[in-house]
């Protein structure tokens, strides 16, 4: 073990000149002789030297979303010695969770994420200050929280949530790592206000409703989240360190089927309007989606479960794949996929059923949403009802609080 870093103090005088300015803001104090030693083999780096550690360790990230792209992001970025991590997440550990989202492990399931990802990352490095949000950002929280720190890194999984952080970025200033994922194929970029393209000007509109399955629907490699989110952090490092070349203005696309790269120029739309206030298109927002159910057509798991024991006449229907039905299911439900249902409607459902009602549910109550919105015309002016399983499956397993 060294007690001083001989190479520290030439290296922070033979730092090259930032070939972008700091994101950050001013470098912390001298290094201690322990973290001298624990951060020696980046610190040897001429691009980051002590002076560039100093600016990690002064640095404030707020890491939206605990999951797949957060997950190695926050790990990685808790070992180069970011001094402050922010972590939002509004969801619980669960067992499917765990093939991707690394930071979790099999004893946190059932806990929040927020509280199982701060765990870990104070194991990994004791001298990160961690703060948790374990909430779900909205139009009228996320600027607060996106001021507070320096960059944001946003790994959430849906697009009023991407919106929302992208306008409080341009409000803010701050600049944002964005990466996506879609089965086999990931987008990564960075969103600085004043230095390249903005969110909105690569993504005006979000797909129509249904366009892009979720994780849950369409399926992911645990390793493709997990270089993106290796990929990410660096950008972090980057643009705290002032150093090398960052996605600013550029989108990386990486096919995970080929192991082949692009990188796209982004050019800032100059008819976009710059954001002012946080507005999350009503696309993106599930409770503004044309067609999405009512909350009258949507059953919580309690209201499920009572329904079921007062013996109403009740067409239970299972809309999942054949793997994930037989991997386990709502007892007494009927299986019946989402494809058959979309090609068929009503016609596809089991023959011989009364008046009563059908409820549909998915895993997490997206596809059986799709599904409610392919048969409620056929319902209008018939007896009884169709609803479907808010949170699906996931919700009906989840352990009880």
């Amino acid at each position: 073990m060294t007690t001083a870093h001989p190479a520290g103090t030439s290296h922070e005088r033979d730092l090259p000149r930032p070939a972008v300015p700091a994101a950050a803001g001013p470098p912390g104090p001298e290094l201690t002789p322990e973290q001298l030693d624990r951060y020696r083999r980046q610190i040897t780096l001429p691009q980051i030297g002590t002076l560039g550690q100093r600016r990690l360790r002064a640095a404030s990230v707020l890491v939206v979303g605990a999951g797949g792209l957060g997950s190695p992001a926050l790990q990685y970025l808790a070992g180069a010695g970011i001094g402050t991590l922010g972590i939002v997440d509004d969801d619980l550990v669960d067992t499917s969770n765990l093939h991707r989202q690394v930071i979790h492990t099999t004893p946190a399931i059932g806990t929040p994420k927020t509280m199982s990802a701060a765990a870990a990352v104070r194991a990994l490095n004791p001298e990160v200050q961690v703060r948790t949000h374990p909430e779900r950002l909205t139009p009228e929280s996320v600027t607060g929280l996106v001021e507070d720190y320096d960059l944001v890194l946003d790994g959430s999984d849906n697009f009023a949530t991407r919106y929302a952080v992208a306008d409080a970025s341009e409000i803010t200033g701050v600049p944002v790592v964005w990466a996506a994922v879609l089965r086999g194929q990931g987008q990564v970029s960075v969103f600085w206000p004043g230095r390249g393209a903005h969110y909105r000007d690569v993504f005006p509109e979000p797909p129509a409703p249904g366009e892009v399955p979720s994780c849950a629907e369409g399926g992911v490699l645990g390793t493709l989240p997990g270089l993106l989110g290796m990929i990410m952090g660096t950008q972090v490092i980057q643009l705290v360190t002032g150093t090398g070349e960052p996605l600013v203005g550029r989108l990386l696309l990486w096919d995970e089927a080929t192991s082949t790269s692009r990188t796209l120029r982004l050019v800032p739309d100059p008819h976009r309007t710059r954001a002012t206030r946080v507005e999350v298109p009503a696309a993106a927002d599930p409770s503004c989606r044309l067609g999405a159910p009512e909350p009258s057509e949507t059953l919580d798991v309690p209201a499920l479960r009572s329904l079921l024991d007062s013996g109403a006449d009740v067409t239970l229907i299972d809309v999942r794949e054949d793997w994930e039905h037989a991997a386990g299911a709502i007892e007494g439900a009927i299986h019946l996929p989402l494809t058959q249902l979309l090609e068929h409607g009503e016609h596809a459902l089991p023959t011989g059923r009364g008046g009563g009602e059908i409820v549909l549910y998915c895993q997490a109550g997206s596809r059986s949403a799709t599904a409610l919105e392919r048969l409620r015309p056929a319902w209008a002016g018939r007896e009884g009802r169709v609803r479907h399983l808010g949170g699906g499956y996931a919700a009906w397993t989840a352990p009880t609080p």
